[in-house]
Formats: structure tokens, sequence, C-alpha cells
């Protein structure tokens, strides 16, 4: 059997599913949500999805991967607990508006090794929010660690009668034709992982939501508290083993702040590699100019010992000055490991535009950090968010913890971050139920107000007048 007919089985199954959720009424639908929740959520189940992906990928640590399962879960929970996702969601007298939550239908979602686990788990979720159906694409190394999941997620159905195929899984080994062969027959495709994969969700001629590169890169103002900016800094780079496309690629340091954030990174655990040391990791990372995969989400540790850096065998950080961006530059772009580089910036315009120049050459509209003190941080804050090609801006936190949605701010849990049309994404939010859903609106007639040239063209007259 071809790719084409398998598919066609899965989508089918899927169609005839969703069709039974598609009468759920609210209640019935966050149960569906609640069931795959649980799922994931259960403490000796998340143990066992770690455990896997980090023995099938190679990626990232266990601890960490127990910590991000429960969270990114548990905060979407939160964020989905009372929202309306089934019939009517809203209603408007001054506009006369009445919108209806519809389905989607049947979803084709690409999932990442990076995230075998969390990522498939909040796509499940915010698809069952809106009552669709959904096809995994997981990415071979990471096949394991979904196919895991969706045995737990249907136990969990099986305990309030919910039809498995509302959640499945292509067929082992998924391949590029297979995969897009999904793209093709879904009704809506959702892709988080590498560009590759987001390109041919958007040329599937399926209607699709990707993300865009990670690259990020934070500045430290002359301002910014050295202690609690290092921590964080290192706290969001090392998780588990900066797997995140949120985890911070460079450091601008703003010269007045350069020496304090240094020692201040050193004493948690930073090491600053000379130039000779840099050189030696250059060659085990970037061979033949390409990231190897040798070292995509390893320790720093683990990196210093493949690189031949003794001293730097107990670091949690390797940190390299860099002075350019592009590719004739490779530490400018993402690394996908406990790598930061850092560059020195004369003041904090000199700052913005480094990373403008960085995100030119990759990152372009997914995030930018700031660490400054309270007095200036907002300031600085909305320069940088009127300025560069970002989607957010994210003010002294751990950036990795704070993209994708924290307890501690006001952003969605999401796995799947839009970077606009900088990233040549779409969108610019963060992925939520609402991107699964359909809306059905109902226009009724309103009292007629038609305005005056006069209200509507008053400065432009009176401009063209002087």
């Amino acid at each position: 059997m071809d790719e084409v007919q398998v598919v066609a089985q899965l989508v089918a199954k899927a169609r005839a599913a969703q069709a039974i959720a598609n009468a759920y009424d609210q209640v019935q639908a966050d149960r569906v949500c609640a069931a795959a929740a649980w799922a994931i959520m259960e403490p000796a189940r998340n143990r066992s999805l770690a455990e896997l992906a980090v023995r099938d990928t190679g990626l990232g640590n266990v601890d960490d991967k127990i910590q991000k399962n429960h969270r990114k879960t548990l905060g979407l929970l939160r964020d989905l607990n009372a929202a309306k996702s089934v019939g009517v969601i809203s209603e408007n007298a001054q506009t006369g508006i009445t919108d209806i939550a519809r389905a989607a239908g049947v979803i084709g979602a690409i999932t990442p090794s990076t995230n075998p686990g969390a990522t498939p788990a909040n796509m499940i979720i915010n698809a069952m929010k809106g009552r669709n159906a959904i096809i995994l694409a997981p990415s071979p190394k990471g096949y394991s660690t979904a196919a895991l999941l969706l045995e737990y997620v249907y136990a969990e159905f099986d305990r309030i009668g919910a039809p498995h195929e509302l959640v499945q899984l292509l067929p082992a080994p998924v391949s590029k034709a297979s995969t897009y062969e999904l793209l093709r027959q879904v009704d809506l495709v959702v892709a988080t992982g590498s560009q590759a994969n987001i390109h041919a969700a958007y040329s599937s001629g399926t209607p699709a939501f990707g993300v865009g590169a990670g690259n990020v890169a934070v500045i430290v103002d002359a301002s910014a508290d050295p202690t609690a900016a290092a921590g964080r800094i290192v706290r969001s780079k090392i998780f588990d083993n900066a797997t995140s496309c949120s985890s911070e690629n460079s450091m601008v340091i703003v010269e007045a702040a350069y020496s304090a954030m240094i020692a201040a990174m050193e004493a948690q655990g930073a090491v600053l590699l000379n130039e000779a040391e840099k050189a030696k990791l250059q060659t085990v990372m970037f061979p033949a100019d390409k990231l190897s995969p040798v070292v995509t989400a390893k320790s720093a540790s683990e990196i210093a010992r493949l690189a031949g850096i003794d001293r730097a065998v107990n670091a949690q950080v390797l940190m390299v000055n860099e002075s350019g961006t592009g590719a004739a530059f490779p530490f400018s772009g993402e690394k996908l490991s406990p790598v930061l580089s850092v560059y020195v910036a004369a003041d904090f315009d000199a700052a913005c535009q480094r990373v403008s120049d960085i995100y030119a050459y990759q990152g372009a509209g997914h995030s930018v950090g700031i660490h400054a003190s309270p007095d200036r941080v907002d300031k600085l804050a909305l320069q940088l968010g009127l300025t560069l090609p970002v989607a957010r801006v994210i003010v002294n936190q751990a950036h990795c913890i704070a993209t994708g949605g924290s307890f501690d701010n006001g952003l969605p849990f999401s796995l799947s971050m839009g970077c606009g049309t900088w990233g040549g994404n779409s969108f610019s939010d963060n992925l939520t139920y609402r991107n699964f859903l359909n809306i059905t609106r109902i226009a009724r007639p309103i009292t007629e107000r038609i305005p005056s040239e006069a209200e509507l063209f008053a400065d432009y007259f009176d401009h063209v007048a002087q």
C-alpha cells in the first residue's frame, strides 16, 4: 500500500472520530482535554516518556524534560480552563456580532525530536479543545516517545469513552513522502521543528501554521543587576541542554556592564573561552560550516570534552567572544547547545543594532530579551518592541522558560511560537487552541451611522491646506 492510501485510511478514521467529537458540548470537550493532559502529566508516565525521549533522541536531559512535560501541560490547562471553544463564544450587542466556535476538522501536526513528548501533547490538547481530530508526524528520533504517549492517551480515552481515532500517528518509519501526503490530505497543518518541515507545511496546499527559526539574543543594559541577569540567563541556557528555540544564543552586553557581567556568569558556572579554545570548539561544532548533530542538546561538559578543552569540562555554559554576524561567523547563528556568543556594545543603541544584525542573519521574528533596572527597563523594552523585528520582548526573565508562557507572565503556554512575516510565518502569536478553530459570525442589523467626509478627512484637509 502506498503513502496516499495509508494516509487516506488514517484521515478517513479521523473524520469519523471527529464527527463524533463534533457533537460534544463544552464539558465533554474539556474532559477530553483533561484526559490527554493526564496522559503525560501522571508522574510515572511523565518519567517514562522523559527517559524514553532522552534515550532515543540523545537530546536534553530527563529531569528537565519531566519538568517541561509537567509545567507546559499544566500551564496549558490553566489557559484552557473556562475558555469557550464550543458553540457561542461571544456576543456583542453594540456591533450585533455573535461568534460561534467550529472545529477546523482533521489536523496534521509535525513535531520535533527536541520535544518529542511535550510538543505532541500540546498539539493534541489544543486540537481536542476545538473538537478536532489530529494525526501526528513525529521526527524519526521522537517516534517512540510519540507512540508511547498515544498509548497513554488511549488508556485515558477509554476511561471517558472517547474514540482512539481522535489522535493518530503516521506509521513507522515516517518518511518525507508520508509526511507530505499527510499535509496534503488534512484540513489544517501545524508544524514545529526544522525550517525544511515549515517550508513543506506552507507548500502543501493546505492552510498551515508554522514557526520561525530560533536564534534568540539578549541585551544586558548597563543598569542591570549582573547577578540576577546571569542567574536567569544560565538557568535558561542550560535547561534541557538548550533544546528550546527560545534559549539565548547571543548575549549583547553594554560595555559599562561587561566586566561585572562576565564575572557574574562565571560565578554561575559559565566559562569564557580564549581564542585558541574557541577555534577548537568551532572545529567540532561547525564542520563544513554547518552545525553538527554531535553537539546538539549535549551538556557543556560533554561538548568541552569533544573539543578537547580540559579546563571547561565542568562548565555549565561555554561562552565565546564574537565580533561579527553572518555565515562567516558561525557562532552568530543558532547553536542548540549550552554555547553562548558574547558581544560588547558601546551603549544600548549599539546593542540594539547588533541584535538587528544578528537577526538579519538568523532568528528574525522570534523574540529578544532585555535585562535592565526597574526604572529603565520599560523604556528600553518599548524601544526594542518598536524597532526590532521580533514578536516578543522578554523583560528580566529566563528567556526559554518565559517565551512559551510562564506562571509569572501573561503569555499563553505554548511550545510553538509564531514569528510573523519577519520569520516567514503567517502569525506572530504563541500557538493556542484558537488557531485550531473556525469562527462563524452572525451579523445582525444595527443602527446605521455614516460619518461625514469632514469627520474622516479633517486632519488631512488641514495638513494639505497649510
